[in-house]
């Protein structure tokens, strides 16, 4: 059985009678991926500041690696690694400085040399002159050059070019081998695609649903591009879960959201030049709980 590393139930936050966060419950467990949807508003930060304990909720519990969030915050820090949203640092100090702050609080760092090195960093410049995309760099240093056994990332890689974005998830590759529990929010769909193991996804403080990312494309076919060698019948292909979004000057762009047996025995009365599938995204399931297409 699989250790839960992150464990939320029943997490609700109000800020006087607006509900930020409604009731949610997940649970993340070791060496996972975790991904957490949502635009601005919808609950994401809310969520992360009650992990970290900077808010506390107004009901429900959050426990990681098997410690009470809220009571034992403390103990939880020193085996965890924390990424903002926005990285704020001490403008007058070097990226060194930084490091050797947290150094003299946590030890030193093994790693830390490899991953100014991978990030393309330099630490010897001042914040106050950093770029957003050095700023950021210099914030996942900092986060990342103890190992920790928890990860908690808001936007991983926002202002982040996309070589180094490419980076950083050779990097988050790497520590899920380790068996680094990961929980990263982010906007990027795609992003979420490529490295997380499941994503949950947040709609105005509700957890509306958790996708298995290796599972969503097994899970239905949405688009069919069909390419026929003959003349063929539209009404052959107006069936139970079937819609028709495109006429081709050769075939027919179809939409299945049903079983595709029916739309298959239709097919093969005729004879194909092409057929192309496109599988669900998490893109496609993320338009679905928002309801727009």
């Amino acid at each position: 059985m699989e250790k839960t590393v992150i464990e939320v139930k029943n997490l609700r936050k109000y800020f006087g009678k607006t509900k930020a966060v409604d009731g949610i419950s997940f649970d993340v467990v070791k060496g996972e991926i975790f991904g957490f949807l949502g635009p601005n508003g919808a609950g994401k930060s809310t969520t992360i500041r009650c992990l970290m304990d900077f808010i506390r909720p107004t009901s429900g519990t959050v426990s990681i690696l098997g410690l009470d969030s809220f009571k034992d915050s403390v103990e939880i820090k020193k085996q965890l690694g924390y990424l903002p949203g926005n990285v704020k640092l001490y403008q007058k100090w070097t990226g060194n400085d930084h490091i050797s702050f947290i150094e003299s609080i946590r030890g030193q760092s093994k790693n830390v040399q490899s991953l100014i090195k991978r990030l393309d960093f330099d630490p010897t410049k001042k914040v106050k002159t950093l770029s957003s995309g050095n700023n950021q760099k210099l914030g996942l240093i900092l986060s990342l050059m103890h190992n920790p056994k928890v990860l908690i990332m808001d936007e991983p890689t926002v202002a982040l070019d996309p070589l180094l974005q490419n980076e950083i998830y050779s990097i988050l590759d790497e520590l899920k081998k380790n068996g680094t529990t990961v929980f990263m929010s982010s906007h990027n769909l795609p992003e979420v695609e490529r490295v997380c193991d499941r994503a949950g996804i947040i709609k105005d403080g509700r957890l509306v649903g958790i996708e298995n990312i290796e599972e969503l494309y097994k899970k239905k076919i949405r688009k069919i591009e069909i390419r026929f060698k003959q003349k063929f019948h539209k009404n052959d292909f107006k069936l139970k879960d079937v819609e028709i979004v495109q006429d081709l000057p050769d075939g027919l762009v179809i939409n299945v959201k049903g079983d595709i047996n029916p739309l298959i025995k239709s097919v093969s009365k005729y004879n194909i030049s092409d057929i192309e599938i496109a599988h669900a995204t998490l893109e496609d399931v993320f338009l679905e709980f928002y309801g727009k297409k």
